[in-house]
């Protein structure tokens, strides 16, 4: 598997092995991983330039299983003025008086821009269905909801990448441990993160009916297995080249004659 699991037909995550790498070379795939930032940045330049259509990577996992890290390796060298990063937290009081992907349409890249949503719209359908925040008359109506919100966006010309980042429960231990032991990362443990773990199942369920039900054609949900971080970074950096190198995009051509300026 060169690329993340493309969801085409209904799956269990249990299915999946979040430890997968392929039998990859450890140090080759992190230095493909540095060619295809490269990469990346270059046709971010020429996405910009032609400023038609936007790039946006949403990263949906656990907490631990690497949303932050996998965007600071992929979009390592990416100009930063053509980055737009969302993170979604609990709405805010003028969000709750909207609907559900209000703010979720108000944060969208620009054309030209690659948008990272670390969390998205998704939460609406995982952590509210898991905490009992609304009832499932709520919640269940909105899979239609975000299916056809989606469409919108790729028929209004939002290359859409979605990677549900897939850590088993003895890895995410494994990093809160690691957390709470290094003086540089122990202000990112919150103690809200042991209260969502011990709803791991009702969780891997929630995730399971949300890339069953929105993986559509022109959406399709990614599964990356992300115990292992530099795995993590390479399928995630190469797919999201992939995209960029599919648009096979081209420098414009300037809108003046540039040979009637002289520079003096």
């Amino acid at each position: 598997m060169s690329q993340p699991i493309k969801i085409t037909s209904p799956i269990r995550l249990k299915d999946f092995n979040p430890n997968f790498h392929e039998r990859l070379d450890k140090e080759k795939a992190r230095e493909k991983s540095i060619k295809f930032t490269a990469q990346i940045a270059d046709l971010q330049e020429l996405l910009h330039a032609n400023s038609k259509q936007a790039l946006l990577i949403v990263l949906q996992g656990m907490d631990t299983s690497g949303k932050d890290g996998a965007t600071r390796h992929v979009l390592h060298g990416v100009n930063p003025s053509g980055v737009e990063t969302v993170s979604f937290k609990v709405p805010s009081a003028q969000e709750m008086a909207h609907d559900f992907l209000w703010r979720i349409h108000k944060a969208m890249p620009r054309y030209g821009n690659i948008g990272v949503f670390n969390r998205s719209h998704y939460e609406d359908v995982l952590i509210v269905r898991v905490l009992n925040m609304q009832p499932p008359s709520v919640w269940r109506p909105r899979y239609e909801q975000i299916n056809a919100f989606e469409k919108h966006l790729v028929d209004n010309r939002v290359i859409l990448l979605k990677f549900f980042l897939h850590i088993s429960k003895q890895e995410q231990a494994e990093r809160l441990i690691a957390r709470l032991d290094d003086p540089r990362k122990k202000w990112k443990f919150q103690p809200e993160d042991l209260k969502m773990r011990a709803h791991w199942p009702q969780f891997m369920k929630a995730y399971e009916d949300a890339i069953n039900f929105c993986s559509t054609k022109h959406a399709p949900w990614h599964i990356v297995p992300a115990n292992h971080k530099w795995y993590r970074d390479y399928l995630i950096s190469k797919t999201v080249l992939t995209a960029l190198e599919d648009l096979k995009l081209h420098w414009p051509k300037p809108n003046k004659d540039l040979a009637k300026f002289k520079i003096k």
